[in-house]
């Protein structure tokens, strides 16, 4: 069976009518109709929107539509097929970047979260140790305050004195010392030995560092305002074909038919190409806008801004 394009094209020569008739006839761009009738389907919108070129076109020419629908999918269905097919292996591509960022941030939570209990585990370890040091040197100051006194206590005890002999002279009485905390022992005694104060080691602590390879983590938000949008609406009178380029994004296009409402929203102007000028009604924001033309007449680059 041959292609959807060639039997468009030879029914179309066979009438004599050329690309640029049958486009102002079905409303459709000229483009459109010579990619269709060369079978570049890549050229074409969607496939829904070709399928409504290929009815539109067999109308026009008064052949059968569903017969005309059979030829377009047996020529066009394996390069829809494939289309469709990328378009899912974008979806899954899109779907395993989300669920990589998502591992991603279960990952930084989980780290932050053990770094969190590291530092406390730390501070609790750090706080024992003092306690421990504090608790240590508070009884060893005790201990040698205590041996001290004790020995201080020694000191200041007067020996016993001792008798006389008879017909000989009793002994000179010793001499207190000139220095105080100190005093002369009897023959054969022993001074009490003080415990010199020991020592302590004193355990330095320092607070935890931010440096490392986990320093410096922090979570940082950002948020986002909306502007005024600029919103169209058109509605088609008649059939007409639509481009709508919103800003400086790319063209979007559309067949509507009598009846048929379309949208769209953007931030500062569209510029619109209508194939049928007089057949549709445009409103800006929900206020009505001028007609673009008369009804059959393509109007161009029609800027609409604020």
């Amino acid at each position: 069976m041959e292609s959807v394009g060639e039997f468009f094209r030879q029914v179309r020569e066979t009438k004599g009518l050329t690309v640029d008739e049958v486009a102002a006839k079905t409303r459709i761009r000229s483009d459109f109709v010579k990619a269709l009738e060369d079978g570049n389907f890549a050229k074409l919108p969607d496939q829904v929107f070709a399928r409504g070129f290929v009815r539109s076109y067999a109308r026009s020419l008064g052949l059968d539509e569903e017969d005309a629908i059979h030829r377009f999918v047996q020529s066009a269905g394996a390069f829809y097929e494939k289309q469709d097919e990328r378009e899912r292996l974008k979806v899954r591509q899109v779907e395993e970047e989300r669920k990589r960022q998502a591992n991603r941030k279960a990952v930084a939570v989980a780290i932050g979260i053990a770094v969190l209990t590291l530092i406390f585990l730390l501070s609790r370890e750090q706080t024992s140790v003092l306690r421990r040091s504090t608790s240590e040197l508070t009884s060893n100051k005790r201990s040698t305050q205590v041996t001290k006194d004790a020995g201080e206590s020694s000191a200041h005890q007067d020996p016993a004195p001792v008798p006389a002999k008879p017909n000989e002279p009793a002994p000179p009485a010793p001499a207190k010392p000139a220095a105080e905390g100190r005093a002369s022992e009897p023959a054969g005694s022993q001074a009490p030995v003080v415990a010199a104060k020991p020592e302590l080691d004193l355990v330095s602590t320092a607070s935890p560092s931010t440096e490392g390879p986990l320093g410096g983590i922090s979570i940082e938000g950002a948020g986002s305002a909306s502007d005024g949008q600029l919103v169209l609406d058109l509605e088609a009178n008649e059939l007409s074909w639509v481009v709508v380029q919103i800003d400086s994004g790319s063209p979007q296009e559309a067949l509507l038919r009598p009846g048929e409402k379309a949208q769209w929203k953007g931030q500062d102007q569209f510029v619109l190409t209508l194939g049928n000028a007089g057949g549709v009604k445009a409103e800006l924001n929900g206020k009505p806008l001028k007609p673009f033309g008369p009804s059959g007449k393509v109007a161009r680059d029609v800027v609409i801004k604020r």
